[in-house]
């Protein structure tokens, strides 16, 4: 746990450069909310085919804060699909996921995966 933690900080510590702490943090904070957003809509909407237009969502929501929102996005999404990994899931699908993560955080557009069918609220 202290190495994780260990990690997390040094990771938080080189992302902030140029931006100040505040700001930085702020934009950590909305991007965690837009990532947990997206995953409750993913829960709620249970539609097939869709968890990779929902990771991308939650990324690209959370990137498009800033250096902060970024940071909180590939932390989260990689923790996610390290634990998914850890709990069997298929190399090839976390594959696939982390490929949407970084499409999403890199600017492109989320609706790229979105699955015929799923509704406009989404």
């Amino acid at each position: 746990m202290k190495l994780f933690t260990g990690l997390i900080l040094c990771s938080l510590v080189l992302a902030v450069n140029s931006e100040g702490w505040w700001d930085f943090v702020k934009q950590a904070a909305g991007g965690t909310r837009d990532m947990w957003r997206a995953y409750r809509d993913m829960r709620e909407a249970n539609y097939i085919n869709s968890d990779k237009y929902f990771h991308a969502r939650g990324n690209y929501e959370a990137s498009q804060r800033g250096p902060g929102g970024a940071w909180a996005a590939e932390v989260l999404s990689n923790a996610r699909e390290n634990i998914q990994q850890f709990l069997g899931r298929g190399h090839e699908d976390v594959e696939a996921d982390q490929e949407a993560n970084r499409w999403g955080r890199s600017g492109g557009d989320p609706d790229r995966y979105r699955p015929k069918g799923l509704p406009d609220k989404y």
